[in-house]
């Protein structure tokens, strides 16, 4: 169980990460190519320098983030215990301005995300879970335990997706799901936080991700009592075997899809 102090201070950190970010939000932006040719920001990497100098302060673990991803995996294979990290979750909400992205922080133990921290900077939803302890939101300073809901006979199904990637295997899943639905929306990890505090049923990923994509926001999810489960495609919502996704497994950072539920 971790302390108070120690949570507060990884809070901290991801709010100080967030005033980087929006110090370059409210103004017109440098955007750079990576090598896999998406945006890369100002605002990344300031959110990364910040996040690491505060690990660093309370920490003396590894760190995996996005914007320093090229360790080895000779090296990360060594690690039981690490911090993962993404700066600016969501970085084409970010260029478009709607608020959707996040900062994230997780730690990661033994290939389980065991604690993490979702912050919004421009909502100013902060998302905090660690695992055996549960889930809280914090939102204009107020507190609340966070657990998804499950889905009963006559609600309308509610399924979390992407507002930037949007998958042609959504109809397959609403087609598969038995009564009404209804698609929400979202960008960044606040997706899995949508099922995590009971906002949506499902949120199913039939595309690419990285690791620092969902270690924070699947810590919040576990922690509040849903799951996070690896799927091959739509058809697999239903599947009661499923496994649970985990970190630093092997060499490559992509994750497999998976499905986000109660």
């Amino acid at each position: 169980m971790l302390t108070e102090q120690f949570i507060q201070s990884i809070v901290d950190i991801c709010h100080q990460a967030g005033d980087k970010i929006m110090d370059i939000y409210q103004k017109d932006f440098a955007i750079y190519e990576k090598a896999d040719e998406s945006p890369l920001t100002e605002a990344d990497l300031a959110a990364h320098h910040c996040i690491v100098a505060g690990l660093s302060q309370v920490s003396d673990l590894p760190i995996l983030s996005e914007e320093s991803a090229d360790i080895s995996w000779q090296e990360r294979s060594s690690w039981d215990s690490y911090w993962l990290v993404d700066p600016l979750d969501g970085t084409k909400e970010f260029i478009k301005k709607n608020g959707e992205f996040t900062v994230n922080i997780a730690l990661i133990k033994n290939g389980v995300p065991i604690f993490g921290v979702v912050y919004a900077p421009v909502l100013k939803h902060t998302y905090v879970g660690e695992l055996g302890q549960g889930a809280f939101k914090i939102s204009d300073g107020v507190k609340t335990q966070i657990s998804p809901k499950p889905w009963d006979q006559g609600d309308i199904w509610k399924i979390v997706g992407s507002r930037s990637h949007q998958s042609p295997e959504i109809q397959t899943l609403l087609d598969t799901l038995k009564g009404e639905t209804e698609l929400l929306a979202m960008g960044s990890s606040l997706k899995l936080c949508l099922v995590a505090e009971g906002a949506a049923h499902l949120y199913p990923r039939i595309g690419p991700t990285c690791e620092w994509d969902t270690g924070a926001a699947q810590a919040v999810v576990e922690a509040a009592g849903g799951k996070v489960t690896v799927i091959e495609d739509a058809t697999d919502v239903l599947k009661d075997d499923a496994k649970p996704l985990r970190y630093n497994q092997k060499e490559s950072v992509l994750n497999p899809y998976f499905l986000v539920s109660c």
